[in-house]
């Protein structure tokens, strides 16, 4: 039988000056070992419990700190990160997961009114959220050894993607729904456009916007994102990405950039400096000023740009075969063949699968939150706890020898969400012995090789034949009332 953990009270107070050596509340470190991370464990030093607390003093998260108080920045977080984990996102069942780990720690139950929890929830600053999920994503890739890198270089794939939000006014009005749906019978879209790491998967950093709007297309929400890339880095996007500005923005960092030829520029293999059979340098000219751009900026962009451009094709069983030209800046052909850049330009498919397990394994597609603050509280939330999976799908792939891209995201979250009860009730050796089981079931759950397949965009189930709303609920309601009483005279 698992035995009460006693809480390590003179370390954790040193650790922790804001709370009194005599308090036995959970911790960060609660957080942490939930999933499977201490003091000893790999890559633990990623995102250790005092740069947690250090992070919520600087952005000033000073709430609960009496001996009465329940709700502690602590548990409001390890509650919100269960809340983003699990198939059920309501608020009961998030604040059953406190009631248990409060008994499992040796305190009384909490209530089971989600109240507290909730007004909790809403003094966790997006700022913290953030800053600890883009710290953490960050280190993972720094840490990723050169083996799963592509040729030993941090590749960063940017993509974009939406969700959608309750339909209130305040959502609405920051974050419209698309001008097609009629008012009342739409929801309110959010645009998110990533940077997610090659080795281990991670999110390096996010940008959120209305979903249409000047300024808030993918490019303009990218430019946001750009002291992210740092000096070394390859940006790998689709053509839409795929301009001069960024470019040269990438070069002036001293990165570089590989995206799909934009179907708006010509292209001609005959011309240029030719490398090889459809690879050759071009030279590309500046562009007259977009109206986003200060004339200080334009001015400092170089005029030309020497850009190599390949082209290759992708035969897949049962489809046509499709030709792809890349433009890229790393023009050196010694060092990066054709064929390398081919292989990189492949892997951009794999951030449509990380936004999948965050958006439909996570179920991040469908927020809840009644206001545009809540809505990003919810998406950093489940961004750090999708960072917290990859950390340790990163643990158990160096355990194995393995990539992390060769583990299954749900396979992991789901292996994870069955041993939080007896991680957070446990100490000592047995704690270790289930984070070992734990790191080795995950690393089991292997992705089937599927190159080739092909499959219907077909279900076989068919839902409840109900009709679609086409008014507004509350006139839709009025109506029913309306019809109900007529049918009872």
């Amino acid at each position: 039988m698992p035995t009460v953990p006693t809480v390590e009270r003179s370390r954790e107070a040193s650790l922790f000056p804001s709370y009194s050596s005599g308090q036995v509340r959970p911790t960060f470190r609660c957080v942490l070992r939930s999933f499977g991370q201490d003091e000893a464990s790999p890559l633990s030093d990623l995102l250790p419990q005092g740069h947690i607390q250090q992070a919520c003093d600087e952005e000033g998260v000073h709430f609960a700190q009496a001996d009465h108080h329940v709700w502690t920045p602590a548990l409001t977080l390890w509650c919100f990160l269960s809340q983003c984990l699990s198939d059920s996102k309501s608020c009961v069942a998030a604040v059953a997961r406190a009631l248990v780990l409060r008994v499992s720690l040796g305190l009384p139950p909490c209530s089971e009114a989600t109240g507290a929890f909730c007004k909790a929830r809403a003094k966790l600053p997006v700022a913290l959220l953030r800053r600890l999920a883009t710290h953490l994503g960050a280190e993972l890739e720094r840490q990723a050894p050169d083996s799963w890198r592509w040729k030993g270089r941090r590749v960063l794939l940017a993509d974009g993607t939406t969700a959608s939000g309750p339909d209130t006014p305040e959502n609405q009005a920051e974050y419209p729904q698309p001008k097609t749906q009629k008012p009342g019978l739409g929801f309110p879209m959010i645009r998110l456009v990533v940077l997610l790491g090659f080795a281990t998967a991670a999110l390096v950093d996010a940008a959120i916007g209305p979903w249409s709007g000047k300024e808030n297309g993918e490019m303009a929400l990218l430019r946001q994102l750009l002291e992210s890339i740092l000096a070394g880095d390859v940006l790998v996007g689709d053509r839409g990405y795929c301009s001069y500005w960024l470019l040269a923005e990438l070069s002036k960092r001293g990165a570089d950039g590989a995206f799909r030829l934009h179907q708006s520029r010509h292209f001609g293999f005959s011309k240029g400096r030719r490398l090889g059979h459809d690879d050759h340098v071009v030279t590309w000219a500046r562009p007259a000023r977009p109206d986003w751009m200060d004339k200080e900026t334009y001015h400092d962009t170089p005029k030309t740009m020497e850009i190599r451009e390949i082209r290759f094709r992708v035969s897949r069983p049962g489809y046509r075969s499709r030709e792809i030209i890349v433009a890229t800046t790393l023009l050196d052909p010694e060092r990066y063949s054709k064929d390398d850049l081919a292989e990189l330009y492949g892997h951009r498919w794999r951030v449509e699968l990380d936004i999948r397990d965050v958006k439909q394994t996570l179920k991040m597609d469908v927020l809840r939150g009644k206001t545009p603050e809540m809505l990003r509280r919810e998406i950093w939330a489940h961004l750090l706890a999708y960072n917290l999976v990859r950390q340790v799908m990163a643990q158990a792939a160096r355990q194995k020898g393995l990539s992390p891209r060769g583990i299954s995201f749900a396979g992991a979250k789901q292996t994870m969400d069955a041993f939080r009860v007896a991680l957070q009730g446990s100490e000592g050796q047995l704690w270790r012995c289930l984070v070992k089981a734990m790191l080795s079931a995950i690393a089991g759950h292997r992705v089937g090789k599927r190159e080739g397949r092909c499959e219907p965009r077909q279900v076989k189930r068919r839902p409840k034949s109900l009709p679609m709303m086409t008014r507004p609920r509350a006139e839709a309601r009025a109506a029913a009332l309306q019809a109900a009483e007529k049918g009872g005279e």
